[in-house]
């Protein structure tokens, strides 16, 4: 090591943590490392050609193998493309490890093109912010930011390596990074006194979010649901808490409005809540959310989240799975036989109610199977038949992903993985991440046509380096979430509904993925009618490489009126 500088060094930590792939957008100033990729093989460079889509493809990358994803961006205007992205990453709690560069400390004060305060950009977005000031500290500053990355919460970091750092010779010896142990439980009399509580409770309510999943905490969470009788709803959610066909598990309380989940978190007379935080929606509730009496425990390893809004009885900062492993000990033990009953009541009303929905949703399924412009339940429908068992789904369809579980219904965590963190266009890169993650399985993005359009140019990067990914743009012409919830603002201010704004409208130009794909080296094929539907989907999953099929979707579009009305 002492005749190598840091520029070969870093390669080698990453390599030591584990680290097999950096996903990047090339600059002058990391020029140094990237020429010194071709003498570590085993570290894989994913070119992408903005730093948007490098931050997007590790996040999937890291959700699929929830270990630390390598990111590389360039200085100044890089990270500046990358703030979006890594918005997304912090709210989902993805462990990124992202670095970029910078001319060299030597130049700081010359305040020449591309300075900038990097550390305080990166700063809001991430879980940790740094320049490495001195050669013989580059290598603890990494594995420092390594395991913040990784530790619950866990969350992006970012380290500015100055290129005069890099070229220094390095004193330091590569180790791996040291992980602190999470896996603590609770007090067993707290854990007594949470108990006692829920197995008394009337009506018990369980609000779920990834913590659950981060810590594999699925099986307890569902023992624990099914003694008590309690509904499980989730809350600030992106992977496969629980089974969504357990007579149980009832959805999401919604990530908009609260008043909309506000009659979902006041039924309950005791609350549990673990790995996530109440609430999460952009225009949340003001005022208390629980029922005037309600006891509410919440369990989590961050402890920022608990009573972050709304006050608490009893919190724990644990291990979900230990903690709910012993919780679901306890409760057998405590619940008399006057318990167990009135939970076996509450299961069979449950699953009664959720059957009579999902019938529902069927049948009103079955009046639009055939119509022309098509709905994507009719496509999922049909791609339910082909798909294997262990198929992947990345969903960033937004509002067409009911479609997509009411019919491919997540059961297997890791094979599910919904957007979540507010930021549009992860769909692509996410999907790339999670098949460089599972090469054996079959893995499919679903996006919405405006979100595809914020990374398109990552379809490139899947035909570069060969990702047999296969992507269904969800093509319905329109900003469809903003016209659903321009709706929820007329009503809440009394506007008659009229004409969506033309600015949701993107049916003019005609947005042509399929040529789109096809100009990036992507295979693509454009359905319209439903006698389309499974040659494509076959065509699809039998090509060698990325495949994407465009899907056009019914909409409510004007094409006639842009370009027409002032201002529009």
């Amino acid at each position: 090591m002492t005749n190598k500088t840091g520029r070969f060094a870093i390669l080698e930590q990453f390599l030591a943590d584990g680290i097999h792939y950096m996903f990047g957008n090339p600059g002058t100033s990391e020029e140094g490392f990237l020429d010194a990729l071709n003498q570590y093989p085993d570290l894989k460079y994913i070119l992408t050609l903005q730093e948007s889509v490098a931050v997007m493809a590790a996040d999937g990358y890291a959700r699929a193998t929830k270990k630390p994803a390598l990111v590389q961006i360039h200085s100044t205007p890089g990270l500046g493309n990358a703030i979006g992205a890594l918005y997304q990453a912090k709210r989902g709690h993805s462990p990124l490890v992202v670095i970029g560069g910078d001319a060299g400390i030597k130049y700081q004060a010359m305040d020449a093109q591309m300075a900038g305060n990097l550390v305080a950009f990166a700063e809001p977005v991430t879980k940790w912010s740094t320049m490495v000031m001195e050669p013989s500290s580059l290598l603890r500053v990494l594995r420092r930011a390594i395991k913040i990355a990784a530790t619950p919460p866990m969350g992006p970091v970012y380290v500015c390596l100055p290129m005069d750092i890099l070229d220094a010779p390095v004193v330091e010896e590569v180790t791996p990074t040291s992980f602190p142990s999470t896996k603590v439980v609770p007090d067993e009399e707290l854990l007594k006194t949470a108990a006692t509580l829920l197995a008394g409770a009337q009506k018990p309510m369980i609000f779920v979010g990834d913590g659950v999943a981060y810590s594999g905490a699925q099986d307890e969470l569902t023992r624990v649901a099914e003694l008590l009788g309690a509904e499980v709803w989730e809350a600030d959610a992106g992977e496969l808490n629980m089974s969504y066909v357990h007579p149980l598990y009832q959805g999401a309380t919604g990530h908009m409005f609260g008043y909309q989940s506000l009659p979902i978190l006041s039924r309950g007379d005791v609350n549990l809540v673990c790995g996530t935080y109440i609430v999460p929606e952009v225009f949340p509730a003001l005022g208390n959310v629980f029922a005037a009496g309600a006891k509410v425990i919440h369990i989590d390893l961050n402890a920022y989240e608990i009573a972050k809004n709304h006050p608490v009885d009893l919190g724990m900062v644990s291990d979900p799975k230990l903690t709910l492993a012993k919780l679901a000990i306890i409760l057998e033990a405590v619940m008399t036989s006057d318990h167990k009953e009135a939970a076996r009541v509450r299961t069979a009303e449950i699953a009664e109610a959720k059957a009579a929905r999902r019938n529902f949703e069927l049948k009103a399924d079955q009046q639009i199977r055939d119509s022309v412009p098509l709905h994507l339940c009719r496509f999922t429908e049909e791609l339910a038949t082909y798909l294997p068992e262990d198929a992947i789904i990345f969903d960033e369809a937004i509002t067409n992903s009911p479609a997509i579980t009411r019919y491919i219904q997540p059961t297997k965590p890791s094979h599910y993985f919904l957007t979540r963190g507010g930021s549009l266009g992860v769909g692509i890169p996410g999907a790339i991440g999670a098949k460089l993650a599972n090469p054996d399985k079959t893995v499919i993005g679903f996006v919405g046509d405006g979100g595809a359009m914020y990374t398109i140019q990552a379809l490139w990067s899947a035909a570069r380096h060969n990702i047999d990914v296969k992507f269904v743009i969800c093509n319905n012409r329109s900003y469809r979430i903003l016209q659903s919830n321009v709706l929820a603002y007329w009503q809440e201010r009394g506007i008659p509904e009229h004409e969506y704004p033309l600015s949701f409208d993107l049916s003019k130009p005609e947005l042509r993925f399929d040529e789109m794909a096809r100009s990036m080296g992507v295979s693509g094929i454009r359905v319209e009618k439903p006698q389309e539907i499974a040659p494509a989907i076959q065509k699809a999953l039998a090509h060698k490489g990325p495949f994407l099929i465009d899907l056009v979707l019914e909409g409510d579009v004007h094409p006639d009126l842009i370009g027409v009305k002032c201002g529009q």
